[in-house]
């Protein structure tokens, strides 16, 4: 008990006692000396019980490292650390929704519905600017208000005198003119009524228009061709909507609103509808986001490759100044209308994509020019296109992104960010195989998409081999005919041979390709064919000698003589 903090003494009993009438000294200092010695005891056994409770937690601690509880800490570490691309996309078929979804739905379509009689989608922003500046006047004056009643509740004087200026007279000078803040509350008191007249007008004249507007047709609105509570296809558009906002129906219906107010401003169906190219053909975007090919659940995939704007021409004319990004930005949007067009807005079709970003040779952070437009882009695509991206993978991702992620990340909601997938130059490949089929999946990023004898609905068969192992593929051949294959080996770094084995036993086995060793910087696919005139097999032979574990990929196809 040495080394025992000590404890503290409460105040002398003396003063304790004064506060007590009529009563001894004595008693209080006898009522307190015996509290701190009770209170001395409670901290020892306290003390004690801790103590003891954590040489329990030390022997179960030791316990479990002996009989194999490490594994358990290694996995609730592992735990901690959050997995990309954790999302998982939600049926779009009404039957199938929660009764709460299902409710909200109905709820929206009953608003979208009055909004539609009172061509409220048409009318609705006129009305909201016109009203702005009343509005935004009343609010001054409410602010105003409110500060001069807290000050007067702090400083009652000030209330006081401004009750006794209200009594006396306007200031007027010597020669009977008034003061100039006299003068000023002459002003104010004649001005205020007509913001209200305002009001009261417009009022009145937007009650007109409902009238004349309830007698009339429903509205019509369509977004992304699909009229809005014309057919199914209506509800899935609404469930978008409804995702983004979690569900809370008056903000989906802002969200709606303002969205088609946004596309009557940008005259997107005029602008889906044109033909004439943007850039007048004075430069090629096409390298720079192109669609190609479908994921693994059948989802169109966009690849956006940042490293074209690299080329100093290209940055140029498409960010140099405001006009340039407004008309990059006015491309890429009719890019992704025209795409968005060919999906499935059918219950349980295909109604979203996925977006593979390349951030390889990217300009980086320092083109501030990039970055504006970059974020401009994800302002507007979050706002107006919701729940369009079945994934964000970004590939090839370099140390300075993580810099420039965090600044965008403040403008995504948590939803958007659970979509996305980051992959480094070393994980790329792997990383996009597990979303995008490698018949579907270009070359370049590791697939065998690609012009050629194979086309993109040739089946890719895809093996593990181990490290410092040997595996053979087998191909049966029981008729005369050529046969053609594609491999692939991530990575390379392995040795390949191929030879042709006949079923009868005087025949000699044929070596179409002698085993050689295959470096990573050779050609990413090789090709083979070989004309087979008897029953026998083709055998392909891949030797890792490696540490690492490879991906082998390939397909073959006959064709009969």
């Amino acid at each position: 008990m040495a080394e025992e903090a000590p404890v503290t003494s409460p105040p002398p009993p003396q003063e304790e006692a004064v506060l007590h009438v009529d009563h001894s000294t004595v008693t209080t200092t006898t009522t307190t000396t015996t509290a701190i010695a009770e209170k001395e005891h409670a901290v020892e056994d306290e003390k004690k019980e801790n103590e003891k409770e954590k040489e329990e937690e030390a022997s179960v601690a030791a316990n479990t490292n002996t009989t194999g509880g490490g594994e358990d800490s290694k996995a609730s570490d592992d735990e901690k650390v959050p997995e990309s691309g954790s999302f998982k996309e939600e049926s779009t078929k009404v039957s199938e929704l929660p009764e709460n979804q299902k409710k909200a739905l109905q709820e929206l379509k009953t608003l979208i519905q009055t909004a539609l009689n009172n061509h409220e989608f048409s009318s609705a922003p006129k009305q909201e600017e016109k009203h702005a500046p009343v509005e935004k006047e009343k609010e001054k004056e409410e602010n105003k208000k409110e500060e001069e009643q807290e000050e007067a509740e702090k400083n009652p004087l000030i209330e006081e005198n401004k009750n006794s200026s209200e009594e006396k007279e306007p200031a007027v000078d010597d020669d009977g003119a008034k003061t100039v803040e006299a003068i000023e509350e002459t002003v104010i008191a004649v001005s205020e009524p007509a913001p209200k007249k305002d009001e009261e007008e417009e009022e009145e004249a937007q009650r007109k228009e409902r009238e004349t507007n309830s007698t009339n047709s429903p509205e019509e609105v369509s977004i992304w061709g699909v009229p809005l509570l014309a057919d199914e296809r209506s509800d899935v558009i609404l469930l978008k909507f409804l995702r983004a906002r979690d569900f809370r129906v008056k903000e989906s219906l802002a969200m709606i609103k303002n969205t088609i107010k946004w596309r009557k401003e940008f005259k997107i169906d005029e602008l889906v509808e044109e033909e004439e190219d943007i850039y007048s053909n004075t430069m090629d975007l096409e390298k720079a986001v192109y669609m190609q090919g479908y994921d693994k659940e059948g989802h169109p995939v966009c690849y956006n490759i940042y490293g074209e704007f690299q080329n100093k021409d290209v940055y140029k004319k498409a960010f140099s100044d405001e006009e340039k990004r407004e008309r990059f930005l006015k491309w890429r949007i009719k890019f992704l209308e025209r795409s968005i067009r060919k999906l499935d807005f059918w219950p349980g079709g295909i109604s979203t994509i996925v977006q593979v970003n390349d951030l390889k040779n990217s300009p980086g952070p320092a083109k501030w020019e990039l970055r504006q437009a970059t974020k401009q882009a994800l302002q507007l695509l979050q706002d107006n296109y919701p729940e369009f991206v079945a994934k964000q993978v970004f590939i090839n991702v370099p140390w300075w992104y993580l810099a420039v992620n965090r600044m965008i990340s403040p403008f995504l909601t948590q939803r958007t960010k659970s979509k996305f997938v980051f992959a480094g130059p070393s994980k790329t490949a792997e990383t996009l195989l597990r979303y995008i089929g490698a018949e579907q999946l270009p070359v370049k990023y590791g697939g065998l998409s690609k012009d050629g004898k194979f086309g993109n609905n040739d089946a890719v068969t895809e093996i593990t081999v181990r490290p410092a192992a040997k595996h053979t593929v087998e191909f049966p051949v029981t008729e005369n005919c050529v046969l053609s294959w594609e491999l692939r080996v991530i990575g390379w770094d392995i040795s390949y041979g191929a030879e042709f084995v006949p079923n009868s036993e005087g025949s000699y086995t044929v070596i179409i390709q002698k085993a050689r060793k295959v470096a990573a910087s050779e050609e990413p696919v090789l090709c083979n064919s070989y004309k087979i005139g008897e029953p026998g097999k083709v055998v392909l032979t891949i030797d890792n000698q490696s540490s690492k574990k490879k991906k082998l990929l390939y397909r073959l196809k006959t064709k009969s003589e």
